[in-house]
């Protein structure tokens, strides 16, 4: 399953607009059905929220013009892939105690452990990925 939608006026660093976060939105909805298509409704919850902070990571931190978001699946693994597009380095941050933001990779990064997964930036920072092992598999 691959989706994508176009960023009308790339800014980045910014906080998003109204009509970003809608496109987060209905890629979640686009994820929720593709796993429930695939019989692995279970997994929704994580998915969700891995598609919603690599979304909207790549809103915030690049200045592309579109975002695409891939979903597959093999024998083993659920494969999330958010693409921007755009080249740059990826990197999780350490936010300040009292920030309101910043914490998105940091929970990537837990619940991709948490599920015996992995995640990071492909392409030269272009992709941001998470490999999830299928229920069952890798969660003994």
């Amino acid at each position: 399953m691959q989706a994508h939608f176009q960023v009308p006026t790339p800014r980045s660093g910014l906080p998003l607009r109204r009509e970003d976060a809608c496109q987060v939105g209905v890629m979640r909805r686009i994820a929720a059905a593709r796993l429930h298509r695939c019989g692995l409704a279970s997994m929704t919850d994580d998915v969700m929220l891995i598609v919603s902070e690599l979304v909207t990571n790549a809103l915030q931190h690049s200045e592309a013009a579109e975002i695409s978001l891939a979903i597959t699946v093999d024998d083993e693994t659920l494969h999330v892939r958010v693409r921007d597009g755009m080249p740059s380095t990826g990197a999780v941050r350490t936010p300040e105690e009292c920030a309101e933001s910043g914490r998105g990779l940091l929970l990537v990064d837990a619940l991709a452990k948490e599920r015996s997964g992995a995640w990071g930036f492909g392409d030269a920072g272009a992709e941001a990925w998470c490999c999830l092992p299928l229920p069952g598999l890798g969660q003994r």
